[in-house]
């Protein structure tokens, strides 16, 4: 299993700090969630519904023709390699590294690539994937370079798959619209931009045909009752999405502000969290872990070789503790 950000009980006992006590900034997940709908009894004894109004909803918020609910876009990140003949797959990064990780251990020779080598390396590849934004670093592709990417790889069978798990601040930049091009596979994550990740709900967008072959790979149920009506709940609430953006857009700039502050400017980052490669990347990382404060850290993502991911604070409180360690930092180290 890969390392991810949120894992906060691994570091309870290495470093003698109650988990009520940390303050976990190591995930790109908003700090404020949703607020939970009433859940009737009947969504937990029954066996789910999918004419219960959650496609819908999707569909209005995303924008898009067709799409499938998915057990978080983990599941479809595991479940597509074993749509397709083994081949070669590019996947940009550095990125999330579960995508990589998936399609080798179903047989495909993957190259990692940057944003510059994909022209050279488009014409042999039979799948590419790419973060967008990208996690951790942030870029954002516009969608007419990504739908000439996948003009490409279509015309030979090929297929473009665009992680958008940290698109819902820039819905403009989405090709959900486009999903009804063969080849052309979206995933959606809801856990991050709703603050609810522990809920487990991810979406699928893609080809009417190409979805029901996904969905008979998935299975039946993988989406509980309750998931999905509290999915439903958080897609139809336009007037909480507003706000939401709105605050972390304005917290990710304010983040910004306070690692330049201390001469730690990011060198990337979306609404939902800034990145800075340092080559004191690990020695920030333990000064911060030691007073509480865990970031993510990324130590073997060539070429960069130390970079942190910040995630952001939820309230005043947070943002006083974070900026007197980088105060800390800044004076022990001056």
């Amino acid at each position: 299993m890969l390392e991810h950000g949120g894992r906060l009980r691994g570091v309870v006992a290495r470093y003698g700090i109650g988990e009520a006590d940390w303050l976990d900034l190591s995930s790109g997940i908003s700090p404020w969630a949703w607020p939970i709908p009433p859940i009737p009894a009947s969504a937990w004894a029954r066996l789910p519904e999918t004419d219960d109004g959650l496609e819908n909803a999707a569909r209005r918020y995303y924008g898009a023709p067709d799409l499938l609910p998915v057990a978080g876009s983990q599941a479809a990140i595991q479940a597509l390699p074993r749509l397709r003949q083994p081949g070669k797959v590019g996947v940009l990064s550095p990125c999330y590294a579960e995508h990589a990780q998936a399609w080798r251990s179903n047989g495909f020779l993957v190259r990692e690539v940057l944003e510059h080598e994909v022209e050279r390396f488009i014409d042999v590849l039979d799948v590419l994937v790419v973060v967008n934004p990208n996690n951790p670093t942030g870029l954002s592709l516009t969608p007419e370079r990504l739908l000439e990417w996948h003009a490409k790889l279509a015309q030979r069978g090929g297929w473009l798959v665009v992680d958008e798990a940290f698109m819902d601040n820039t819905p403009q930049l989405s090709l959900a619209a486009e999903t009804q091009r063969p080849g052309l596979v979206v995933l959606r994550s809801f856990g991050k931009f709703f603050g609810l990740a522990g809920v487990r709900l991810g979406f699928v967008l893609g080809e009417s045909h190409f979805l029901k072959v996904l969905a008979g790979q998935i299975g039946p149920w993988s989406v509980s009752g309750p998931t999905r009506i509290l999915g439903q709940a958080c897609l139809d609430d336009a007037h909480g999405h507003q706000r939401q953006r709105a605050r972390t857009q304005a917290a990710s700039q304010r983040l910004f502000e306070l690692l330049t502050r201390y001469d730690l400017a990011p060198q990337g980052g979306c609404a939902l969290f800034q990145w800075l490669i340092t080559p004191r990347a690990a020695e920030l990382h333990e000064f911060c872990a030691r007073r509480g404060i865990l970031l993510r850290i990324f130590l073997d993502d060539a070429p960069h070789n130390g970079s942190l991911r910040f995630g952001l604070p939820r309230d005043e409180a947070d943002w006083l503790r974070l900026e007197q360690a980088l105060r800390a930092f800044s004076r022990e180290r001056a």
